[in-house]
């Protein structure tokens, strides 16, 4: 399973799994062309996955913000993919063509394809889902949008080789940033967004076989990739774990099957921050 990353931030998020002939894109706050140039950059890298086809098979949308769903209708109605999303999502959100819109229980599997994905309700303030993909051989979690890490998460996400994981904001940066104060509030509350510390409590304790670690969804305004990826480096010290901070425009590029990371100390750069992917003008063209 590869995966890639498109967008990850407040102006747009969208993650697309690729194996076995089947490609779902989790989530559409981006457009057909910015989608486009993310899959012809990673594919110019040697991105096994991401061979230049625009148009993935399907769409699965964890919730109903529009830097995730912003953009789901474009592609159902223009271009004819299925939406795969919540029955509350469906409600709240304008997704297109209700005839290839199919409504998915928050806490039941079902099938895309090679691809199985197993959803797992998040407090947020919009009905949210985390969601694990596996393809028969690996596993992945997304999980993203949660104000709290709430009981289960952990037992879910167990077993994972990539495991994608929301680290918003650091505390310090918000109380002194530029929000105003009803936004604090509501980022940092249970229904919002996972602090740096919250995201490392959770690292702490993953359970192993996890190798490899993406921070998502980091505020542009109230984080900065290097207390985050300090922060989660503490929280993994000892692990066989690669560690990458997902950039708000991508691709950057993971693959479920890569082998475990070098011991620790072994080689400095494992749980370092990566050499940066390659960066597009995303946003022109939504």
């Amino acid at each position: 399973m590869k995966i890639t990353i498109i967008a990850s931030g407040s102006g747009g998020n969208a993650t697309l799994f690729a194996s076995r002939g089947t490609r779902v894109l989790v989530d559409a706050g981006v457009g057909p062309r910015v989608l486009e140039q993310c899959l012809s950059a990673a594919a110019a890298d040697g991105a096994d996955g991401a061979d230049g086809r625009l148009l993935p098979d399907a769409i699965v949308i964890t919730h109903a913000h529009a830097d995730h769903v912003g953009v789901a209708a474009r592609y159902n109605k223009k271009h004819k993919i299925p939406i795969y999303a919540s029955e509350a999502t469906a409600r709240a959100a304008e997704l297109g063509d209700p005839e290839r819109v199919r409504a998915f229980s928050p806490r039941e599997p079902f099938a895309v394809g090679a691809l199985t994905f197993s959803p797992k309700p998040l407090p947020h303030d919009a009905a949210q889902v985390a969601l694990v993909v596996d393809d028969g051989a690996r596993r992945a979690a997304l999980v993203t949008d949660l104000g709290e890490v709430p009981p289960g998460l952990l037992e879910h996400v167990a077993g994972c080789d990539v495991v994608m994981l929301e680290s918003n904001y650091d505390p310090g940066l918000l109380e002194a940033g530029p929000y105003p104060q009803h936004l604090k509030r509501r980022i940092r509350s249970a229904r919002g967004h996972l602090s740096n510390a919250q995201a490392c409590e959770l690292l702490a304790t993953l359970p192993g076989g996890t190798h490899t670690v993406a921070l998502m969804h980091l505020s542009e305004v109230n984080n900065r990739p290097d207390l985050a990826l300090d922060a989660a480096r503490d929280a993994l010290a000892g692990r066989r774990a690669r560690l990458f901070a997902a950039p708000p425009r991508g691709p950057l590029v993971l693959d479920a099957a890569a082998p475990p990371a070098p011991p620790p100390g072994a080689a400095r750069s494992s749980l370092g921050p990566p050499a940066p992917p390659r960066q597009l003008g995303l946003f022109t063209g939504m």
